[in-house]
């Protein structure tokens, strides 16, 4: 009888167990990936062109949820605080490495609140002209600030934009006045309209406006030539050795999100910079496809707080 009533209580135990509903699989529902700019804007275009595959590996839909304002604050600050449970991401850049520094106060804190799943890609400023302008090379537009102190406007959007030219104007010696704007598109806009005179644009953002003749690209500002445009020199072979600002971007999310879903998050994204028509896109805005673990994409983020930082301090740099 003991037997029995043992054997039934296994039957019934594993009839309970094999009944009993299975923990949630990520993802359940769609997912949102944030991107703290305007539409249009390099972050954007990188975050749709990795949303698609990402929604195929996963099985869900990823909408892609455009923020902007304040460098990229605005955004960053929203998903910092969003639950950390998978379903909110976000494409964060420079910008927001060089606003820990730049800003006095912010509303989250870059490393202990959100988490670094994968550096995905990394790029270069164009510095541009509107046609206008008379200086044809980096030398000649450094010889009209200098004789025109102050007179030229030069268009900011984001910390790495304005901290580029910051660092361009401090490194050169001229004076330029700074015009901020929301986003790199109502720069760009301003910059080939004559609104202003110069121009830091992602070198993706700028291509069809210097290809069109719409502006003038000078010089690039990473340490390397662009491979889209590689007639251009990087500004320190341009005359002003040393300088080198260049552009990242990576996918994040909240701190405390669960180890198992960052891991899952950043096998999809390897896997979908691997695929040949995602390079193929990304390598058409002259990003080039990066993919890395969460760890050495965490520690960039901190070398380049630590690299701006310092600048901005020495330089007592502010936005406004």
């Amino acid at each position: 009888m003991r037997i029995a009533t043992g054997g039934g209580l296994i039957v019934l135990a594993v009839a309970l167990v094999q009944s009993a509903p299975a923990p949630a699989q990520y993802p359940t529902r769609p997912i949102r990936l944030l991107v703290p700019f305007a539409a249009g804007s390099v972050n954007d275009i990188l975050g749709r062109i990795i949303a698609s595959p990402l929604s195929e590996a996963l099985g869900r839909p990823v909408v892609i949820d455009n923020r902007p304002g304040a460098a990229g604050n605005i955004g960053a600050e929203l998903v910092a605080h969003s639950p950390p449970d998978g379903y909110t991401l976000m494409i964060g850049n420079l910008s927001l490495a060089i606003s820990v520094t730049l800003y006095s106060k912010l509303g989250y804190d870059l490393v202990k609140d959100l988490a670094p799943v994968s550096w995905l890609a990394s790029g270069s400023y164009l510095m541009t002209v509107n046609p206008s302008v008379p200086a044809k090379s980096v030398k000649e537009l450094i010889a009209l600030a200098r004789a025109r102190p102050g007179q030229l406007d030069v268009a900011a959007s984001g910390a790495g934009i304005f901290l580029a030219s910051q660092l361009f104007q401090g490194m050169t010696g001229v004076k330029m006045t700074t015009v901020t704007y929301r986003s790199t598109p109502f720069a760009l806009t301003a910059l080939v309209s004559g609104e202003v005179s110069v121009g830091f644009p992602g070198t993706s953002a700028a291509f069809p406006h210097v290809t069109s003749a719409k502006l003038r690209g000078l010089a690039v500002t990473s340490a390397r030539r662009s491979s889209k445009l590689p007639d251009f020199p990087t500004i320190a072979e341009a005359g002003v050795p040393g300088y080198e600002a260049s552009a990242w971007y990576g996918l994040m999310i909240p701190a405390r999100t669960p180890p198992e879903i960052i891991s899952r998050l950043h096998a999809e994204s390897v896997k979908a910079l691997n695929r040949p028509d995602v390079k193929e896109r990304i390598g058409a805005t002259d990003l080039e496809p990066i993919g890395s673990t969460p760890e050495q994409f965490g520690a960039h983020i901190r070398s380049e707080i630590e690299k701006w930082g310092k600048i901005v301090k020495a330089t007592g740099l502010r936005p406004d």
